[in-house]
């Protein structure tokens, strides 16, 4: 009997400890550019929150879309070029904000096309196994608009 008491301890323990794991990082805004329905490519702009030790966001799956891959862009020889990367880093008590001057999700093949103002759901992918899932609306403007900031390229 004791020997029970002490699995079920173990594994809400455990259990407490996935859930604070996955509590610690924090969708704070984002949306998914809205593209003509000719277009079979759009990406994912958001911002996460980390109340934790460093994590790292290493893929994301989205079923309305073929792929769903982790780009950052990159100047090399005097030209921008995009580039897939295998994971982003989120600091420690800090934020990943992923925009369309730097880092963001390239989703590719889209299965359909998306529709302004509706909203697509993500599920992110975290170096220490965690998901968590996000729902974003498809829309036209960008992050620095969002957050009322000037954006330059």
């Amino acid at each position: 009997m004791k020997r029970i008491f002490k699995q079920a301890f173990n594994f809400l323990l455990l259990s407490s400890a996935s859930f604070t794991a996955f509590a610690n990082v924090a969708l704070v805004e984002g949306y998914v550019r809205a593209m003509p329905a000719s277009v079979p490519n759009t990406a994912a702009y958001f911002t996460l929150e980390n109340h934790g030790p460093k994590r790292q966001l290493v893929a994301v799956k989205a079923d309305f879309v073929k792929e769903a891959q982790l780009h950052t862009i990159i100047e090399e020889d005097g030209m921008v070029k995009m580039r897939q990367v295998e994971s982003f880093s989120i600091p420690q008590h800090g934020q990943l904000t992923l925009v369309e001057s730097g880092e963001h999700v390239m989703l590719m093949g889209l299965k359909k096309p998306l529709v302004s103002g509706e909203s697509v759901e993500l599920t992110l992918e975290f170096d220490d196994g965690s998901e968590l899932p996000i729902s974003l609306t498809v829309s036209k403007q960008d992050m620095a608009k969002m957050k009322g900031h000037a954006h330059h390229h």
